[in-house]
């Protein structure tokens, strides 16, 4: 049961504590920790208070505050719908000790927009941070892996560290459904942005930096960036190498061809093919038209190497 509120407006929340002295809500606490993201001024009883929420366990949250005859059915509490991070964890293979930099590193500046008198910070100051370890590990396994000159290495770390490639990271451990957008970012498709899910794994590899040092976030990179080499490599520069190989053996012109688009501008998606001569080799699906037609000359790569 919610009861009382702290003065000075400080955010911080108090429950009896002959109400939390229950083992389940023991166990969240010491297993899930309080996560400092939601807050706002809320009105219970004619008086405004701030409430300090922001927890990975809503539907237990949401059964206490139901249970409170002082709890508003107009207060607006504003909740990650996936916010199972236990579940994240579990995935990246790393739990935090401090939860802060977890939320932080999830949450889009289109949240900290809607909520700037809250004070929540966006993940961009993480997203910096994350760049430059990702670039450092990525430069070291390159140079100890690899036996090419510094231009090739450039452009195969380019390859690996790209937006597009990072988004395809980023979906393989489902990021988008943990991030904190804005409204209107949510409803445009934000959680699926290329830009938005590769930004986020940047400022995750900077909050596991941070939390657990150099060594834990270079285990991360090299698990989920630095993996699938020559599949990324030839994704990255598939445009290129068809072109290349269509002229070593001189069979015929490469063409692209755009042949839908879907969704208002700010959420578009292009379907496009690749021709070689008159015949579709390749079709692909993207958020911009060269994204499209990078995927549909993926497409007409991987089929051509499945008939060798």
């Amino acid at each position: 049961m919610i009861t009382k509120f702290a003065k000075n407006s400080e955010v911080k929340m108090i429950v009896e504590e002959k109400q939390i002295a229950t083992n389940q809500f023991k166990r969240f606490l010491s297993k899930k920790g309080i996560f400092s993201l939601v807050s706002g001024a809320e009105t219970l009883a004619n008086q405004t208070y701030q409430i300090f929420l922001g927890s990975a366990d809503i539907e237990y949250l949401q059964d206490v505050m139901q249970t409170s005859n002082s709890y508003q059915k107009s207060s607006m509490i504003v909740l990650n719908p996936n916010s199972d991070y236990e579940k994240l964890e579990s995935v990246i293979g790393y739990e935090f000790d401090n939860k802060k930099l977890l939320v932080n590193a999830l949450t889009h500046t289109s949240y900290a927009n809607e909520h700037k008198n809250r004070k929540v910070k966006d993940n961009e100051r993480l997203e910096f941070l994350g760049d430059a370890v990702l670039e450092l590990v990525s430069s070291e396994f390159l140079f100890l892996n690899y036996e090419m000159p510094e231009g090739k290495m450039t452009r195969l770390r380019a390859s690996l560290v790209c937006e597009g490639t990072l988004a395809r990271d980023a979906k393989e451990i489902n990021l988008g459904d943990f991030l904190y957008l804005g409204k209107g970012e949510d409803e445009s498709g934000g959680r699926n942005r290329d830009s938005v899910t590769s930004d986020a794994l940047e400022a995750l590899i900077g909050a596991i930096f941070l939390d657990g040092g150099f060594d834990k976030a270079k285990e991360f990179v090299l698990k989920f960036v630095l993996n699938d080499i020559e599949n990324k490599k030839l994704f990255f520069d598939s445009k290129t190498i068809l072109q290349e190989r269509v002229d070593m053996i001189k069979a015929g012109k490469v063409s692209y061809k755009i042949i839908d688009e879907i969704g208002p501008d700010h959420d578009k998606s292009y379907t496009a093919q690749v021709l070689l001569g008159e015949q579709v080799i390749g079709e692909g699906i993207g958020r911009t038209k060269k994204a499209a037609e990078q995927q549909a000359a993926y497409v007409a790569l991987k089929s051509m190497d499945k008939r060798k």
